[in-house]
């Protein structure tokens, strides 16, 4: 189970024209701004991150203007993890768990996962906020991270999980954003 306090969200290079391009991403981006929201809402860290944003060009705007009081973090290695500054930030947070979003999910998806996984952390990859040009890459980049251990979500799936009860205080906040 998700326990909010050990919680941490992960987006990772929805830019430029890639982010235009991969598989439903109208829908993609989407289910990414009420991830942001929500994560925003139950207060996780979140860490944003950029592949060769000279290369790739920017966060996509509707999710940098969710992010704005923050800087991305500049990648150039598929694995995040191979990124010092990313690897600080990680474990800086204190939390164990992380939620996974962005784009390609069978290229930086993948390789920041199984750097995750690598340094004992616990992820769970939102299935309806990761995307690839191709949709087979996606069903296959899936089914080879649960098999190495990570596991798998959805946007409404995860945030129930980490409200708990429609007793907590932030439920309606929730309810009203998955609405």
């Amino acid at each position: 189970m998700l326990i909010q306090e050990n919680t941490g969200l992960i987006l990772i290079d929805v830019q430029g024209k890639l982010a235009r391009i991969v598989n439903e991403s109208e829908k993609l981006i989407f289910n990414l701004e009420k991830i942001i929201r929500g994560g925003q809402i139950l207060e996780l860290p979140i860490i944003w991150i950029e592949q060769n944003p000279q290369g790739l060009g920017a966060t996509v705007p509707e999710l940098a203007g969710l992010l704005k009081n923050q800087q991305p973090l500049e990648k150039y290695s598929f694995n995040a993890m191979e990124n010092e500054s990313f690897k600080k930030a990680i474990i800086d947070s204190g939390r164990k768990q992380w939620l996974i979003c962005g784009i390609e999910a069978h290229i930086c998806v993948y390789q920041t996962v199984l750097g995750l996984l690598s340094h004992n952390f616990e992820v769970e990859i939102v299935a309806d906020c990761v995307s690839s040009r191709a949709k087979e890459n996606i069903d296959l980049a899936l089914k080879k991270l649960q098999h190495k251990g990570a596991d798998v979500t959805t946007v409404e799936m995860c945030l129930y999980e980490l409200v708990k009860s429609s007793k907590n205080e932030v439920f309606k906040e929730i309810l009203n954003l998955i609405k």
